[in-house]
């Protein structure tokens, strides 16, 4: 009798410290299934310009993650940065601004016939947005002397 009284009491004393065990893994085990919000610039994605005066070539604006853009115009390839700064008030009373800085030209014949190194060349606009897919670069913050109308080609 006094072996089973022996057994009784290590069952009451072991048993909560073997649920409390299996609890423990199963918070951690419901812990793992985090979700990352990851935001990125509006702007970002493939964009094109058609020039008025050749419509068989087309100039592409890549706005990549980490701020690095590819634009390629007819043969001409050239890769830099940018920075886009979204509109302070989110009302468009002032308009995002966009600066862009060339780092490369690989110098070759652009869509517009010109031949010419860009490289280093810095260039600011403010972004007029007329839709979610179509963007105008212009020269004002009032959106006037808009210069390049670029239409979304991939998001």
């Amino acid at each position: 009798m006094n072996k089973v009284s022996l057994l009784i009491v290590l069952s009451v004393l072991v048993a909560p410290t073997v649920f409390a065990t299996k609890t423990a893994n199963k918070t951690v085990a419901a812990n793992e299934n985090t979700v990352h919000v990851i935001t990125r610039p509006e702007i970002m994605g493939l964009w094109g310009m058609q020039l008025p005066n050749n419509n068989t070539c087309i100039e592409y604006y890549n706005f990549k993650a980490g701020n690095e853009m590819v634009v390629n115009s007819g043969k001409e390839w050239s890769t830099g940065i940018y920075d886009y700064q979204p509109a302070p008030d989110n009302t468009m009373t002032k308009l995002p601004v966009m600066a862009m800085q060339i780092k490369y030209d690989n110098d070759e014949m652009d869509c517009s016939g010109v031949q010419q190194d860009q490289s280093g060349e810095i260039s600011q606009f403010f972004v007029k947005w007329n839709s979610p897919n179509s963007i105008s670069f212009c020269g004002t913050a009032t959106g006037e002397q808009c210069v390049v109308d670029l239409h979304r080609v991939l998001p």
